[in-house]
C-alpha cells in the first residue's frame, strides 16, 4: 500500500501532533502552502512541489535546531519553488540554523547570510551572505 499524505506528514520517529498522533494538522497544512484533497491519499498524487513541501513539514514538526536541506527546489515548478524558498527565508529570520545546499546560484545568494564553497569534500574558500552570483562563480573557477 502506497504510503498517505498523512503518513508522511506523521513526524520522523513518531513524535509531533499533540494528541493526534499527526506532526501538523489540516490547519498547519496551509501554513505550508500544501494543498491536498484527502489526507488519506498516496502522497504520490500531490505535485512535485506538494511532496517536497510535506516533506519540509514533516521534519519541521521535530522541532530542529539544524536543518539540512539538499536540493530542496530541484524538480519543482516556479510557484512552488518560491513558496519553499520563502519558508526557507521565514525558518532562517525566526533563528533556525539552516544549511542549505544548492547547484541554483541565484537560490544561494538568495538565502546565505554566509557562502562557503567546497570541492573534493574540502573547503576552498567562503563569502559573506552580500555576496553576487559573480563572485560565487569566481570562487568556485578560483579556488584550489
Amino acid at each position: 500500500m502506497a504510503a498517505s499524505i498523512r503518513d508522511r506528514l506523521a513526524a520522523p520517529g513518531g513524535g509531533g501532533g499533540g494528541s493526534t498522533g499527526w506532526a501538523i494538522d489540516v490547519v498547519d497544512i496551509g501554513e505550508l502552502g500544501i494543498r491536498v484533497a484527502d489526507l488519506d491519499a498516496p502522497i504520490a498524487r500531490l505535485s512535485g512541489g506538494n511532496q517536497q513541501k510535506a516533506v519540509l513539514a514533516r521534519w519541521l514538526a521535530t522541532e530542529p535546531q539544524v536543518l539540512i536541506l539538499d536540493e530542496p527546489t530541484r524538480g519543482i515548478d516556479v510557484a512552488a519553488k518560491q513558496e519553499v524558498m520563502n519558508e526557507i527565508l521565514q525558518l532562517a529570520r525566526a533563528g533556525l540554523a539552516v544549511l542549505f545546499i544548492s547547484s541554483e546560484m541565484d537560490e544561494v545568494v538568495r538565502v546565505s547570510d554566509r557562502i562557503v564553497v567546497l570541492r573534493d569534500r574540502r573547503k576552498v574558500g567562503e563569502l559573506p551572505g552580500d555576496a553576487s552570483e559573480q563572485d560565487v562563480f569566481h570562487l568556485i573557477a578560483a579556488g584550489t
